[in-house]
């Protein structure tokens, strides 16, 4: 009989999507005693990063290969349960000027949602990987070092202390330094130079802190552990005195397409002089002397995260009251007008077809409703829209942030409309469902009153909500009806219909 681990039935499957600027990646495992047993990957060098011209678009080829690769990913997950399943696109997607142009298709073609993470919880996710992956022994350090961008990390145990996320990766400093293709260590020497100046932003922060072990994650890093291993350099891991010979040894080339160095694959050729530049610069400017590679990266940190948040301990739980506690959000009123929106939300959610994740999201934004006073009482619902929206939050995603910054711009006054239809179509019709729960019950509860309020009864059907209220009383609660009576006219003003009944 199955037993249940860390909130998955034991022996369930559960997979990670990476779309990486470079490569496409993606591991199936399954749950056993709350452990991860890989049982599949798939890797695909779709190059996606390639594609990107000076204008947030994508090329068609690049389009294609994306939707091709995301199709066969599609036809392995297709017997996983939607929610045991992460797809995470990172820094290539996070330049796109229109997103959802390539997102609706690439999610149609996966069978998943995607999402879009910055550059600090892709972070988070490397070092979660990365650490489950090679069990810590203190502070370390881990870099990761993708097509698109590079993501420096130091944590303790399975935390992440600090985390930066550079625009540069493999592709975009290939392209940025050596576009026509040509090598020479005189131009080696000025690009490093430019690269390890972006380092000093948070290097000596780093040095302060310090750190008892480094490693090594990703595509770049492992090519260029195997070619040290080839060259009988090392064994496996990268060194100072590793990284100088295997610079000088490419640099012997003239051009990209000359390349050919012992241990290095044919697709990993035309992108290594940026990844060899950007771990060149980084040993420059941290000091670094020996690294070991991590087979581990953001897709097992993804799985490792499908875990937590099936557990007690969500990590986004935890970022949560971090938020509410930094902004001294009144917790006693945020629990009430969270107790009161997920009442009301168990009532209707057939009705309106919102599911569990629905239902999370709104708690979240219940409990942080009344986070923009921290900036002003007046127009605190849109200031703290932006404070959700454009804030680093651990364990969320950007889509994630949009949804519950649009329930919070939402929660009174005339709706924001923009705000909701910046989402994708489903999401767009969850959050506009959402935004009508939270703005009751934060309605319900405008006099911050400890006392409970009576059972109250929802009913959604027929393109209308039906709020039952208990006449004696909304008599003994005048503002209320008034406030009541102002929210049934906004809603009218946007198509949605409210009514009020006293029993």
């Amino acid at each position: 009989m199955a037993t249940e681990q860390n909130g998955l039935p034991d022996g369930e499957l559960l997979a990670a999507v990476d779309l990486g600027s470079n490569s496409f990646h993606m591991v199936v495992a399954r749950s056993v005693l709350g452990q991860l047993r890989i049982v599949d990957r798939i890797k695909e060098h779709v190059r996606l990063a390639e594609g990107l011209d000076g204008n947030g678009g994508l090329s068609e080829d690049a389009l294609i290969r994306a939707h091709d690769c995301l199709e066969r990913f599609g036809q392995r997950l297709a017997a996983i349960p939607r929610r045991r399943v992460r797809a995470i696109a990172t820094n290539t997607v996070r330049q796109l000027r229109q997103p959802h142009n390539f997102l609706m298709p690439a999610e149609a073609a996966l069978g998943h949602d995607i999402e879009v993470v910055s550059g600090r919880e892709e972070a988070r996710l490397i070092y979660l990987g990365v650490a489950h992956g090679n069990p810590p022994r203190g502070k370390r350090l881990v870099i990761d070092i993708g097509g698109g961008s590079t993501e420096f990390i130091i944590g303790a145990g399975f935390e992440a202390i600090e985390r930066e996320s550079l625009q540069m990766g493999c592709i975009a400093t290939t392209r940025r330094f050596f576009s026509d293709g040509k090598l020479s260590a005189k131009r080696w020497k000025e690009a490093r130079t430019e690269i390890t100046a972006e380092f000093q932003q948070f290097a000596s922060t780093y040095r302060n802190l310090g750190w008892q072990e480094l490693f090594g994650s990703s595509g770049t890093i492992k090519a260029i552990g195997e070619v040290a291993t080839a060259l009988k350099l090392t064994r496996g891991g990268i060194t100072d005195s590793a990284l100088v010979a295997i610079r000088d040894r490419l640099l012997g080339f003239d051009r990209l397409e000359a390349i050919r160095l012992p241990g290095l694959s044919s697709d990993r050729r035309p992108v290594i002089a940026g990844g060899l530049l950007i771990l060149d610069a980084a040993f420059d400017a941290l000091d670094l002397k020996r690294m070991q590679v991590s087979d581990n990266a953001l897709r097992e940190g993804a799985l490792y995260d499908i875990l937590g948040r099936g557990s007690e301990h969500d990590p986004r739980d935890a970022s949560i009251r971090a938020l509410a506690e930094r902004y001294d959000v009144d917790n006693e009123q945020a629990g009430r007008v969270e107790e009161t929106a997920l009442a009301l939300f168990d009532q209707v959610a057939a009705a309106w077809q919102l599911n569990g994740d629905d239902r999370r999201l709104l708690g979240w934004a219940a409990q942080l409703h009344e986070v923009g006073l921290a900036v002003a009482h007046s127009q605190y619902h849109q200031h703290g829209a932006y404070l959700i929206e454009h804030s680093d939050i651990a364990g969320f995603s950007r889509t994630e942030q949009q949804f519950i910054a649009a329930l919070l711009r939402n929660q009174r006054r005339g709706l924001h409309m923009a705000s909701i239809e910046a989402l994708s179509d489903r999401l767009a019709t969850a959050a506009l469902h959402c935004a009508q729960l939270l703005r009751l019950s934060v309605l319900l509860h405008r006099s911050h009153d400890r006392k409970k309020i009576p059972l109250t009864r929802l009913l959604a059907g027929d393109g209308q909500l039906r709020l039952t209220l208990s006449g004696e009383w909304l008599a003994a609660h005048p503002l209320t009806q008034a406030d009541l009576a102002t929210e049934i006219d906004y809603l009218k003003d946007n198509d949605q219909v409210l009514k009020l009944v006293s029993a």
